[in-house]
């Protein structure tokens, strides 16, 4: 079973930076499609961000805009998403996921809370 575990969240000033980190269990991650998604208090989870394993990003631009960056280091089994230009509306419980070929696996979430 793959463990994944996050880091970096936490409380931050309208305007300021997080840096999101998923550590992964499993011996399959740099074969497997990794992302972010984010869920925020009476919505939806949404996916904002995922990362191929040839680097291959894709972003969810209406809520991205060109302040995230998610990033993978194969050799440390881990997916990072650097926030930038945080805005009251990211806050939310970012949760990151693994996909291999039998199926996806979750980290538990962490919260990310943006004050105006």
């Amino acid at each position: 079973q793959v463990q994944l575990v996050e880091s970096g969240g936490g409380l931050v000033q309208a305007g300021g930076s997080l840096r999101l980190s998923c550590a992964s269990s499993g011996n399959t991650f740099m074969f497997d499609a990794v992302g972010w998604y984010r869920q925020a208090p009476g919505l939806q989870r949404e996916l904002i961000a995922t990362i191929s394993t040839d680097g291959t990003t894709y972003y969810l631009d209406r809520v991205v805009k060109g302040r995230f960056t998610i990033s993978r280091d194969n050799a440390k089994n881990t997916v990072h998403l650097q926030m930038n230009s945080l805005k009251p509306e990211d806050t939310a419980i970012y949760y990151c996921y693994e996909e291999d070929a039998w199926s996806t696996y979750w980290g538990q979430g962490i919260e990310v809370t943006v004050s105006s």
